[in-house]
């Protein structure tokens, strides 16, 4: 069996029993579905990038750091794309369908350790 690499780790797909209320699912326009997916091929890129450049010993640091910190605008890009089509999709209509608390928990729960 091959060995996974980094990037092939990055697995954006939505696993099953990932979230906890049936029924819900990414209904967020399709241009921002592109926009995210775009997003973390970038940060794909730049992480196959840097595994590659951790294998050269002349490899300076603060060149890695730059890199890292690339991927991190990339998935805080992905992520806030993501954050907005929820916003607009489920929880601006949350008082109409009666579920508020429980979106508020579920965002509370999402951004504990952020």
């Amino acid at each position: 069996m091959a060995k996974e690499t980094a990037a092939e780790r990055l697995d954006v797909t939505p696993h099953e029993g990932t979230h906890d209320h049936a029924g819900h699912h990414l209904c967020m326009p399709e241009e921002s579905r592109k926009r995210a997916a775009r997003r973390l091929a970038i940060a794909r890129g730049h992480l196959e990038s840097i595994r590659r450049s951790l294998e050269d010993p002349d490899v300076y640091c603060v060149d890695v750091l730059r890199q890292l910190k690339a991927v991190q605008g990339a998935l805080d890009g992905a992520a806030s794309v993501v954050l907005r089509g929820h916003l607009e999709a489920h929880v601006a209509t949350a008082a109409t369908r009666g579920d508020e608390k429980e979106l508020v928990d579920e965002l509370m729960e999402v951004f504990k350790y952020t």
